[in-house]
């Protein structure tokens, strides 16, 4: 019999039965905003996954210069963010381990939790996929999951160069087109410092947190 382990202290394990579809989406979330959400709820229509699992990372591997704001305040955006959707759901997986936050571990995890029978897909944006065959443990991340590539405005994927670089990849990724929302984190956190708008890019409740908080430098719009 499977002995269930809680994938994270957020995620009760009533939530879980066999033969689910499981889309985990992985990031700094620094912070999180529209296009995240876009894109988990962009994957979970079109794949059919009845949750998505949003899980900050306590320090991610190819991202040595740090975080603006602390592991647990991501965490606490992530929760805000995924207010209101049954389906998508933070967790605080990583953040339980020391860093760097290995995808490999935590696709292990819930695979230890669910079993063989669940299909796990691991969203990816498709700017990120170029380098995905130097993520730590690439081949054995590609045999716990099948990926999810949402494509970006003016993402272009040399699908023959990555097989040869991770042979099977192309046999374990399906490519979505998903909103085209050119938004990242990073243009986000100038935009704040600089007292420039991000209503409406940000999800209110996450926006009214960091003003909270005085993250990032924000200035009252």
């Amino acid at each position: 019999m499977l002995q269930l382990q809680p994938l994270c202290s957020l995620c009760p394990l009533w939530l879980f039965r066999l033969h689910m579809r499981i889309g985990i989406l992985g990031g700094t979330f620094d912070p999180i905003h529209i296009g995240h959400l876009a894109l988990a709820e962009e994957a979970r229509w079109a794949l059919d996954l009845e949750h998505v699992y949003l899980v900050p990372a306590a320090q991610q591997p190819l991202k040595q210069n740090g975080h603006a704001a602390t592991p647990q305040q991501r965490l606490a955006m992530v929760q805000l963010a995924c207010q209101g959707n049954p389906h998508l759901h933070a967790s605080d997986l990583e953040l339980q381990r020391p860093p760097p936050s290995y995808t490999v571990e935590t696709l292990e995890q819930f695979r230890a939790t669910l079993g063989s029978s669940a299909e796990l897909w691991f969203l990816i944006g498709g700017d990120a996929l170029n380098d995905f065959p130097r993520w730590y443990q690439a081949e054995r991340i590609i045999a716990l999951a099948r990926l999810a590539v949402v494509m970006r405005p003016g993402t272009v994927i040399n699908t023959h160069g990555l097989e040869e670089r991770l042979p099977g990849l192309s046999e374990r990724l399906t490519t979505i087109e998903g909103p085209q929302l050119e938004i990242a984190s990073s243009a986000l956190r100038q935009r704040m410092a600089l007292g420039q708008p991000v209503r409406y890019q940000i999800p209110d409740a996450v926006l009214e947190y960091i003003r909270q908080h005085g993250l990032y430098g924000i200035h009252d719009e």
